[in-house]
């Protein structure tokens, strides 16, 4: 099981003494296992409980925690603004209750996010650290969900995996919800929907079908954990499908922009990033008197930039197919 072992600098720590290699184990490190961690064992409601006695933090304080963390490297103000939200960490993770999926698991892995909010987190931007942390958690949970149900091996599209998060909301929509495959009409209605052909509706529906089982039974034989029925339990509230759509969304706006950048030289690169794709816009008297020329020659540069950057990234969209057409 995954456990609250995961270092500020983006690694996982080895979980048990085996994995560490001597030298190490002479080293001083921070102490991150000493965070409360959900088991099997333990019980889901004793961890609660236990992250209920970290205090939640006062906006002045947790941006001095933050600062310190970012300035000084402060382990401990790192471990304060973790502890601080690990029920918000849980909380999220109550979300993805639909996967088949230790619910403790769910939990670290969502812990394992919330520690890399808190190693990125900037507290000069002006939100608060649970704002920032909320995309972290989900991802670190998607991820796990997507790897554990060997999604990501199989080269899946990004299409197939949003049908993986949607596909019973889906069958919900249409009134599907007959035991086994599905009816050929819903099928079409379900692949018409969610963008993916008839053949990955059938195949995921049978990944995902189970049969009717007491909610409180375990799930498969004895010495392979404790995981009952109730883990897949799925929160109607929770809008996983639109989270990874977005994050996908996202991160292919991102790599779009990075390589349409090429069209722009070196000057106009600078003052285009400068004006307008960095939180702190410099002002045209800065950059007139950088290049040394006019403020409306700065002006002129920056626009025809955006110009040709649109234009890239439109020719760049539509070779690769992202574009839609207007009906």
């Amino acid at each position: 099981m995954l456990s609250l072992d995961t270092n500020f600098d983006g690694t996982r720590a080895a979980s048990r003494e085996s994995d560490i290699d001597p030298e190490r184990r002479m080293r001083p490190v921070a102490d991150y296992t000493s965070l409360p961690a959900p088991s099997p064992e333990q019980g889901l409601n004793r961890y609660l409980q236990e992250i209920r006695r970290f205090p939640m933090l006062e906006p002045e304080e947790e941006y001095m925690l933050a600062k310190r963390w970012v300035d000084h490297q402060d382990t401990g103000a790192a471990h304060k603004l973790v502890t601080s939200h690990l029920r918000l960490a849980a909380k999220i993770a109550m979300g993805y209750r639909g996967y088949g999926l230790p619910q403790a698991e769910v939990i670290s892995e969502a812990n394992v996010g919330l520690m890399q909010a808190v190693k990125r987190f900037d507290p000069e931007k002006g939100f608060r650290l649970a704002t920032y942390a909320m995309w972290w958690i989900r991802a670190s949970i998607q991820e796990y969900i997507l790897r554990s149900w060997s999604l990501v091996k199989l080269g899946t599209t990004s299409a197939q995996k949003k049908l993986f998060f949607n596909l019973r909301k889906a069958k919900a929509r249409i009134g599907a919800l007959e035991d086994g495959d599905l009816h050929p009409d819903n099928v079409k209605q379900i692949a018409h929907d969610l963008g993916v052909t008839e053949d990955e509706v059938i195949s995921m529906n049978r990944r995902m079908s189970g049969g009717d089982a007491s909610l409180n039974a375990t799930v498969g034989s004895e010495g392979e954990g404790t995981m009952q029925w109730q883990d897949w339990l799925e929160d109607e509230d929770a809008d996983q499908a639109g989270d990874y759509e977005a994050r996908d969304e996202l991160e292919a706006r991102r790599e779009l922009l990075a390589e349409a950048m090429d069209v722009l030289n070196d000057r106009e690169k600078d003052i285009l990033v400068q004006r307008r794709l960095q939180d702190t816009v410099v002002t045209l008297e800065e950059l007139s008197g950088q290049y040394d020329v006019s403020r409306e020659r700065i002006r002129q540069i920056e626009v025809r930039a955006f110009e040709k950057l649109q234009l890239r990234m439109r020719n760049l969209a539509s070779e690769k197919g992202m574009l839609v057409s207007a009906d």
